[in-house]
Order: C-alpha cells, then sequence, then structure tokens
C-alpha cells in the first residue's frame, strides 16, 4: 500500500508533547530509511530537518549522495525513495532519559511501519541497538559498531544497514559506507512477498 501524500516534512502529522521537535523528512514510500537518535546528537534543532546543521550530519548527506540514496545534499537534502527520521525527535534539554526514549520511540516505530521502507540504515550505536532489538533478531547487547559498520545484515522484513556515528568516521569508513550503497543498488535489494499464486491468473502480485 502506498502513502498518498506529497508532504516531505512531517508527513504523518505527528505532534509530540513537547515545545520543539524535528519530525521525520523525505519519502513517505521511501525504500530507504535513515534513522537517528535524536537533534543534540545528529542535528535538526536550528534547521527543523534531520541529519542537518552538523557538519558530521552533512557528511553522512555526502556519502549518501555518492552511494546513489540522494539527490543532492542541502538543508533539506534533495530525496527519492529516502527518509530520514530521529528515535527521539524532541530537542530535549541534555541527555533523554530511558522513559524519555520509551515516550518518543512510540512516534519512531508508527513511523517504520508506515513507511515500510526495504532497508533500514540505523545510524550510531542506539538506533542500531533498537532496530537490532525491535525489527531482527540480532542480539543488540554490547553491539561492536565497528564490525557492524556498513555490512549488511537480514532483519525481520527488513534489509539493516547499520553505520558508525559520522562524527567519528575516518576516511575508510565513509567509503565502506559508500561502498556498501553502491552495492546493494547494484542489485534487487527489495523485500516483497509474490501473492500471485492465490490469485486465478499468472499475473505476479507483490507486496511489501
Amino acid at each position: 500500500m502506498r502513502n498518498v501524500t506529497a508532504r516531505r516534512s512531517n508527513p504523518f502529522g505527528f505532534d509530540p508533547p513537547c515545545e520543539s521537535f524535528v519530525p521525520g523528512y523525505g519519502d513517505a514510500n521511501a525504500h530507504f530509511h535513515v534513522v537517528g537518535d535524536h537533534p543534540g546528537v545528529h542535528g535538526g534543532t536550528e534547521t527543523g530537518y534531520p541529519f542537518t546543521g552538523f557538519a558530521a550530519s552533512e557528511r553522512l548527506q555526502r556519502a549518501l549522495v555518492a552511494g546513489g540514496l540522494l539527490e543532492e545534499a542541502g538543508t533539506p537534502p534533495v530525496v527519492d525513495r529516502t527518509y530520514f527520521s530521529y528515535l527521539h525527535m524532541c530537542v530535549p534539554e541534555g541527555v533523554p532519559s530511558p522513559r524519555d526514549y520509551a515516550d518518543q520511540t512510540a512516534f519512531f516505530d508508527a513511523e517504520v511501519r508506515a513507511i515500510t521502507a526495504h532497508v533500514l540504515l540505523p545510524v550510531g550505536e542506539r538506533a542500531t541497538k533498537h532496530v537490532f532489538r525491535h525489527m531482527s533478531a540480532e542480539p543488540a547487547e554490547d553491539v561492536d559498531m565497528g564490525a557492524r559498520h556498513a555490512a549488511e545484515i537480514s532483519g525481520s522484513g527488513w534489509l539493516i544497514l547499520p553505520t558508525t556515528d559520522p562524527a567519528a568516521w575516518d576516511e575508510g569508513d565513509e567509503a565502506e559506507l559508500v561502498a556498501a550503497l553502491e552495492a546493494l543498488l547494484d542489485r534487487d535489494y527489495r523485500r516483497e512477498a509474490d501473492l500471485g499464486r492465490f490469485l486465478p491468473d499468472d499475473d505476479p502480485y507483490m507486496v511489501r
């Protein structure tokens, strides 16, 4: 099922209980969903767009352009088939508590299931642990982000491609992510099932 909306920013109209928040941004029918922590970690407090305003987040955008997931970096980026959002969309005062994250991730989890992207790209340790815990069978404790960086994993209905936080990247990390994205786009990465076998004709009927 496709989402019918032309809105790029906050396409699902979320209204979290806070004074300031950075909603999801991108294609509501995205194939790729980039997942971050919160605006204080990955940017957007001043701009209103996730993964903007910080040098590290802009570096991530440039890698996504080079890897084929973005048409153009910017504030906001030019997107096609890609969506950005945070586990904790509210702009926090300091470090969010576990209760804060629990309250906010309800919005994020609803967003993930509304978009039904084929590939999840969690950025940083917290986002990766959340995706592993709730969207895969991978162990979510003691995640070695260095070993997991740009290494593809099959999740529960998604492909998962974690990346270390771009604030800690060296040149090799950026190149590894670009190469992994290029390899992904060179094949059919879609996670779909053919229900055509249940229909009276021979036409395929692909569903997400």
